[in-house]
């Protein structure tokens, strides 16, 4: 008999796979009763804030197609063994009764009545993927621990640490205690689990405490709030769904097929685990007798004609008149400007997406029309699961592409470093989005490993990859665009938290560079660029967008059958194929713009997040909650040449009150028309104004400002991020990034 008590696992234990079929196929089989011989059900249960669209049963075909399903999963390892579910128990029960033991010491230390002592109690709780009983095979553990009202954070971080340091099947312990959310991570008998802590204002813990009540959350501290929030969210997720096994099948699938179109990462702005568990919920509270190859055609059908940026609700939200902060968007303006709100269903109720930008939208409802079409397919027995599994080729759908690379010196720096750059990736992927050329900016999730600059020094380096499409020109052969501000605003912000929270080391950098797709062969490894996986885009119509005129020639050859993804386009042929060689090759004149390396730490400008919104797709009658403030569509850019330039200069500091700090636009939409920085933009030469045919790349002599010279240029400039009191004492090298493109057509 496991010591954990059961529970905790009594809504995440999902059925073996045997038994969740059996019981599929005896509900397939049920015989249909006439009219006249049918005996009075009660009603069944409502779910959701709408009526459902459909109380359909499953037919045979469902099952079919359903068991099918599970097959296609097998393979990419989204199940796992019982033998490994009963062992991840067992540690988790030896940690529990950890957490009584050293509850009991505490309140022994602190001289409780024995009466108490005795049933004190205290608790491991699971919450995220374990919960909801979906985690894949080596997944992690996300756990909470909680606490009667004497017990400390601070004994949490000091006595159960050490308690957990004496334990022989514990490894790779370490206390994260100045977080967000402050946490405890460790490997328990080689399964990897992170901890928080919630302290109650209660005496005891019981051991049936049911932390959806909102009443537990009086009197805590904000740690402990954000501590329980991801059990709370995930406790009302598994009881706002109809059927749980059906639930977490579908959740399995559309996991899986976010992970392998690279749409799975909430830091870059995509959806997160939970975002996905919410859109899958609404799907079965929509049909909620439905299993799951039927709740993975309907996922894409609803989230396809979704009309964002309507919220997507599980429940209607409860005040509790605790004054937490909620995501209301009739009291708190910037809620307003969230593009695709997915809303948590537990108090204090927040915007589960509020990193997702323009164009991770775009791309994300793309992947849905996309995945619709193939689930069509399917249904009508045209198409395999397989298809809707097939991973795209990210290095294959653009034209152009920014290469972004983080280096450190040691490997412990460059996890740091590595965690900062990727954090704040989408505020460069929310600054491009503000170019005037620039449409579509997307990030690949999967970070590489980069070449090394000198092989004789000891570096580590990753690099993240973002596609581009620009605008199409109008009555104009040229096209100029400018990414000098966009690049450095991304690397001062970066380099700014570094050093504010005392991160930054000297030889942490930041590089950004230009290539185009047959020049990534040079930066990517040969495995990635192998593959030749493409969207099929079979029996799916791309309904052009008005505003967005996009320039088919930019980011399509005449070898793809890959749309990019926005719902605008759709792949032609290029006037004339071919790219420019290798840095060390000669540049033939051709159709895009040619490398442009650049491998700066940056002068800090200020940034401005982006909050754009296009509105939404699709008049269907898929239930949706009060639409939000409409957002203008940005205006069409008069666009007329284009210049392809890098320049490496010494950075001047600009006074106080200078028209070069940005401040924050409230109206979303509006795009930015070229780089603020005058000064930043080198002149164009007369012979980058005679070669509209050909591209230049050209770098001029690199000049290196050190901290000694950057620390006295800051007396004299207020408004430059620059100016912060605290920095390293050894030289910095602070180089002015401009990134230019010539885009001949």
């Amino acid at each position: 008999m496991c010591p954990f008590h059961v529970d905790v696992f009594s809504l995440s234990l999902p059925l073996s796979l045997p038994l969740y079929l059996n019981k599929m196929w005896k509900k397939c089989l049920r015989p249909v009763t006439t009219q006249g011989s049918q005996q009075t059900q009660p009603p069944q249960k409502h779910y959701g804030i709408t009526s459902p669209i459909s109380l359909a049963a499953p037919k045979e075909t469902d099952c079919l197609l359903t068991q099918k399903l599970i097959e296609t999963l097998k393979p990419f390892g989204v199940f796992e063994e019982e033998e490994e579910l009963q062992r991840r128990i067992l540690i988790l029960g030896k940690l529990n009764n950890l957490v009584k033991e050293w509850i009991r010491e505490i309140s022994e230390s602190k001289n409780l009545p024995q009466s108490v002592i005795e049933n004190v109690g205290g608790k491991i709780f699971t919450f995220g993927s374990y919960r909801l009983g979906v985690h894949t095979k080596g997944a992690d553990i996300d756990a909470l621990c909680v606490a009667p009202r004497h017990v400390d954070r601070s004994d949490f971080f000091t006595s159960f640490y050490d308690k957990l340091k004496l334990q022989e099947e514990v490894k790779d312990l370490r206390a994260v205690e100045e977080a967000f959310v402050p946490v405890i991570k460790l490997c328990f008998d080689g399964i990897e689990i992170d901890i928080l802590f919630a302290r109650l204002a209660l005496q005891t813990i019981p051991e049936d405490l049911d932390l959806r009540d909102d009443s537990l959350l009086k009197n805590l501290d904000i740690r402990c709030i954000r501590s329980l929030n991801g059990c709370r969210v995930t406790d009302e997720i598994l009881h706002l769904v109809p059927n749980i096994d059906n639930f977490r099948l579908t959740l399995r699938a559309i996991k899986l097929w976010a992970k392998r179109h690279n749409i799975y990462s909430n830091i870059l702005g995509f959806l997160g685990g939970v975002s996905w568990a919410m859109l899958v919920a609404r799907t079965c509270q929509l049909y909620p007798n439905a299993i799951a190859s039927t709740l993975v055609h309907k996922f894409f059908l609803v989230f396809s004609k979704w009309e964002w940026p309507n919220p997507v609700l599980l429940k209607q939200p409860e005040e509790c008149n605790l004054n937490l902060p909620v995501w209301d968007p009739r009291v708190n303006p910037s809620d307003r400007y969230h593009l695709m709100p997915i809303i948590t269903p537990a108090y204090p109720q927040q915007n589960s997406t509020y990193n997702v930008s323009v164009s991770t939208r775009m791309v994300m409802v793309e992947e849905f029309k996309q995945g619709l079409a193939i689930t069509d397919e399917i249904l009508l027995s045209k198409g395999e699961w397989s298809k809707l599994f097939e991973a795209p080729n990210f290095f294959q759908k653009y034209k152009h592409y920014i290469v972004l690379l983080a280096s450190a010196p040691t490997e412990k720096q460059r996890l740091e470093w590595v965690g900062l750059v990727e954090s704040k990736i989408r505020i460069l992927v929310g600054s491009l989005e503000k170019n005037e050329f620039i449409t579509l900016a997307h990030v690949n999730p999967q970070s590489f490993p980069a070449p090394k600059e000198n092989p004789d020094k000891e570096e580590f380096r990753t690099m993240w990859v973002i596609g581009l499409v620009f605008k199409k020109t109008e009555n104009s052969e040229n096209l100029s665009v400018d990414l000098t501000y966009d690049i450095q605003s991304f690397t001062d912000t970066v380099y700014r938290q570094a050093i504010n929270s005392k991160m930054f080391e000297v030889d942490m950098k930041i590089a950004a560079m230009h290539v185009k797709r047959k020049q990534l062969h040079e930066l990517l490894p040969n495995h990635v660029l192998q593959k030749k996986k493409k969207h099929s885009v079979e029996g799916v119509r791309l309904t052009p967008v008005n505003e967005n005129s996009l320039d088919l020639s930019m980011d399509s050859d005449n070898s793809m059958s890959v749309p990019s993804p926005t719902s605008a386009m759709k792949t032609s042929p290029l006037n004339s194929s071919g790219s420019s060689q290798g840095r060390n090759s000669p540049a033939p004149a051709v159709t895009a713009a040619s490398v442009t390396n650049v491998q700066a730490t940056e002068v800090p400008v200020p940034q401005v997040n982006s909050s754009e919104s296009s509105g939404g797709t699709s008049s269907e009658s898929i239930p949706q909650t009060a639409t939000q403030p409409a957002i203008s569509s940005p205006p069409k850019p008069a666009v007329s040449r284009v210049v392809s330039a890098t320049r490496l200069v010494n950075p001047s500091p600009r006074p106080s009150g200078n028209a070069a700090t940005k401040i924050p636009n409230t109206t979303a939409g509006v795009k930015r028309r070229s780089s603020p920085h005058k000064e930043e933009s080198p002149k164009k030469t007369k012979t980058e104004e005679e070669q509209p045919d050909t591209e230049t790349s050209t770098t001029q002599p690199e000049t290196v400002q050190t901290a000694a010279s950057l620390l006295a240029s800051q007396k004299t400039s207020s408004t430059d991020l620059s100016d912060i009191p605290a920095l390293p004492a050894n030289p910095i090298p602070v180089i002015k990034n401009s990134i230019k493109l010539r885009l001949n057509r």
